[in-house]
C-alpha cells in the first residue's frame, strides 16, 4: 500500500511540474494557448511560472529522486534559455529602415492582457519639396 502511494505521489508531482512547464511554454509564445488557439507571448507570466519551478526545486531539494531532480533541472534550463531568447527578440523587434519604421514593443496594457503587440507603422520622415516655379 505504501509503495502504491509513493507511485501516485510521484505521478502527481510530475503532473504538477508539467503543468507549470506547459504554462511557461504557452506564456513564452512557443506553444499555442489551448483557449485562444493562438500564440500569445507574456514574458511576465512566463517569469512567474519559471520562478514557481525554481522555488519547487529549492524547497524539494533532498526529497526528490535523482530522475525527478534531473527532470526539473532540465525543464528549467530549457525554459530559461528560451526566455532569454524571447527577451532578446523583444528588444530587437524595433526595426529601422530608410522608409518604414515598425515598432513592435508591447505596451504595458498589452503585457497585462497577454496579447501579442500590434504592429504600428510609423510615417516616413517628411522631406521638404521645392515649390515649382511658374
Amino acid at each position: 500500500m505504501a509503495e502504491e502511494q509513493l507511485k501516485k505521489e510521484d505521478q502527481l508531482f510530475i503532473h504538477l511540474v508539467n503543468t507549470f512547464v506547459q504554462s511557461a511554454w504557452i506564456s513564452l509564445g512557443k506553444v499555442k494557448n489551448p483557449v485562444t488557439d493562438k500564440l500569445d507571448r507574456n514574458l511576465e507570466q512566463a517569469t512567474y511560472y519559471i520562478d514557481l519551478l525554481d522555488m519547487l526545486q529549492t524547497k524539494m531539494k533532498g526529497n526528490l529522486s535523482e530522475w525527478e531532480e534531473q527532470y526539473i533541472i532540465h525543464s528549467l534550463s530549457e525554459l530559461k534559455l528560451n526566455f532569454i531568447d524571447e527577451q532578446k527578440k523583444g528588444s530587437e523587434q524595433t526595426v529601422d529602415s530608410d522608409n518604414d519604421k515598425v515598432d513592435e514593443t508591447p505596451t504595458k496594457a498589452e503585457k497585462t492582457v497577454g496579447k501579442k503587440p500590434k504592429v504600428k507603422k510609423k510615417k516616413p520622415k517628411a522631406t521638404k519639396k521645392k515649390a515649382k516655379k511658374k
